[in-house]
């Protein structure tokens, strides 16, 4: 029998471990030439250009933030900004995080708590966070809470709906069968449903990074003494280029890291889930 073939890109096609890694790394080379490209070309019709330096001046930059001390702190900033964002990120995502997933078992478990949160929960989500930036920034001041507020205001929702759906998706027989057998409501919750929602909020917590990384550099842009968007928006006066282009990539090397490390504790851990079932 003849074997059909489909090429790369077809429905049946299952293309070698060799090949998807030349397709993964592919675009960020194409990417990367047009980039030397056209520096090149703006650099030999204007050896000052800032809008798209070169490679060897991202490197300066890269030498003078993180590995030389600022002459009038004594520290070195990219580590400093670095500390400072991670430390407000993860406050932010912890929080909404932890109180997304207790309300969201709740919410899918119990029909009283489902009628009192849900609506609210569906508000909460239609307000803009960024909208509401100022009156955070009034309510709980410029300082570290009012950025973990605009964190939170803006993941929370997102978690909360997402593992309430989980919930309830879990049959209705498990629960009986549990209660039948002699289970508590609260050891069906947090013994039965808990361990197998918990995957669902790592890969939610994954999913709602980007949206937690733009509301962490928005509020450091506006308010901040530190932090890797205060940095972007502060040298952005001077087009210092070669520093937000640095600061950019490692903001994304970092949530590429933080994605890549929540994918893998999840496959894992819980082997057994499959969120495309």
């Amino acid at each position: 029998m003849k074997k059909n073939k489909t090429g790369f890109f077809g429905l049946h096609a299952d293309p070698s471990v060799k090949v998807r890694i030349i397709f993964a790394i592919l675009p960020f080379l194409i990417l990367m030439l047009i980039y030397l490209i056209a520096s090149d070309i703006r650099h030999k019709s204007n050896p000052r250009d800032k809008l798209l330096p070169t490679v060897s001046e991202i490197g300066k930059a890269l030498k003078k933030s993180a590995f030389t001390e600022d002459r009038r702190t004594g520290e070195y900033l990219m580590w400093k900004d670095t500390f400072s964002s991670l430390k407000r990120i993860v406050a932010g995502v912890l929080l909404s995080a932890s109180l997304g997933f207790l309300m969201g078992l709740n919410m899918g478990l119990l029909r009283g708590v489902r009628s009192l949160s849900l609506p609210f929960v569906i508000f909460i989500a239609n307000i803009p966070p960024l909208a509401v930036l100022p009156i955070l920034f009034i309510a709980f001041g410029v300082g570290e809470m009012g950025k973990i507020m605009l964190i939170f205001m803006g993941t929370f929702p997102l978690i909360t709906r997402d593992i309430y759906l989980a919930v309830k998706k879990i049959p209705r027989e498990m629960i009986v069968k549990a209660l039948t057998l002699g289970a508590s409501h609260p050891g069906v919750a947090y013994r039965i449903i808990c361990p197998q929602v918990l995957p669902r909020l790592i890969d939610t917590v994954r999913l709602s990074l980007g949206s937690a990384w733009l509301f962490l550099i928005a509020s450091e842009a506006i308010a901040a003494d530190s932090g890797l968007g205060y940095r972007i928006f502060l040298v952005r006066r001077y087009l210092s280029m070669d520093v937000i282009i640095l600061y950019v990539a490692w903001i994304t090397l970092l949530a590429f890291i933080a994605d890549f490390g929540l994918r893998k504790w999840v496959a894992l851990r819980y082997p057994w889930y499959n969120p495309g079932r």
